[in-house]
């Protein structure tokens, strides 16, 4: 009787500690199910990873998509990296301009010539309503150039910012800003884990993804008080979300949408798709 109780007992134990350290695993047939009773027409570019670089789920990894808003993470980073090497003071005061406003998303085009702003409110602004004035002062400040330079140190290949926000004229002439969703995730990734700029500046860039106003996407459908360090795009032909959702382990989702009629349908895509690795992850 006292063996086959400690036996019950090592099992028991057995089963308990496998739970708990079994590895967290997509339902990918789940995702994969979903993606094919989707119209044809619409295309899903996604990748779903650990903050330590475990790949949980992907699909179309290899492709670029349209980025939308969703290069602002990368020019934010090479602000942050200006910043470091004391190139760019996040307090230094800058004075809007007439010239300077853009259309699109945002709030201060609406606001008077001659208002002033930091560095670093125009950072936050960028990011919280996705302000293309703020951005496009903040591309001038860092340089295009260097943005792209810095994606490419950091191993980026496709990820690539190629004109202003609102530069219809450059989109006309093919020149568009691209965003990989492998690319994408490691960026965030490496924000997250402090490895570029400062970890003073990591955990700032951290809080200015967390305040994006944008929850129609990735938060869509989790509870509220989930915490989703995140940036949305979207444009008239792509939709898209990448981000750091705080699970107790947390883990990165960039979900891309193409080739939709209405910007709602994609918005409950992304939010459907985020739910079912949310679901997984958690």
């Amino acid at each position: 009787m006292k063996i086959y109780l400690s036996l019950l007992l090592l099992t028991i134990y057995s089963v308990i500690s496998f739970g708990q350290n079994a590895p967290r695993r997509i339902d990918a047939l789940r995702i994969t199910d979903y993606i094919s009773r989707l119209p044809s027409a619409i295309k899903i570019t996604m990748a779903v990873e650990g903050v330590s670089g475990e790949e949980f789920f992907s699909y179309r990894p290899t492709v670029r998509v349209p980025s939308a808003s969703v290069i602002k993470i990368p020019i934010l980073l090479e602000l942050m990296e200006k910043v470091k090497v004391k190139q760019i003071d996040l307090e230094k005061i800058y004075t809007l301009q007439a010239s300077d406003k853009a259309g699109g998303s945002g709030v201060i085009a609406n606001m008077p010539e001659g208002k002033k702003f930091t560095i670093r409110e125009l950072a936050q602004e960028m990011i919280r309503s996705s302000d293309n004035t703020a951005t496009n002062i903040l591309i001038r400040a860092v340089g295009m150039d260097a943005v792209n330079q810095n994606l490419m140190r950091l191993g980026s290949t496709k990820t690539r910012l190629n004109r202003i926000m609102m530069d219809t004229m450059a989109v006309k002439q093919g020149r568009e800003n691209y965003v990989n969703t492998v690319e994408i995730n490691d960026l965030l990734r490496k924000i997250y884990n402090k490895e570029v700029a400062t970890p003073a500046l990591c955990e700032e860039m951290i809080e200015i993804l967390k305040n994006c106003g944008d929850t129609t996407t990735i938060p869509r459908n989790l509870p509220k008080d989930v915490v989703i360090a995140h940036k949305t795009g979207g444009l008239t032909y792509v939709r898209g979300d990448a981000a750091i959702i705080y699970t107790p382990k947390p883990f990165i989702v960039s979900i891309f949408v193409e080739g939709f009629k209405e910007e709602t349908t994609a918005e409950r895509i992304i939010g459907e798709l985020a739910e079912i690795c949310w679901e997984n992850l958690k």
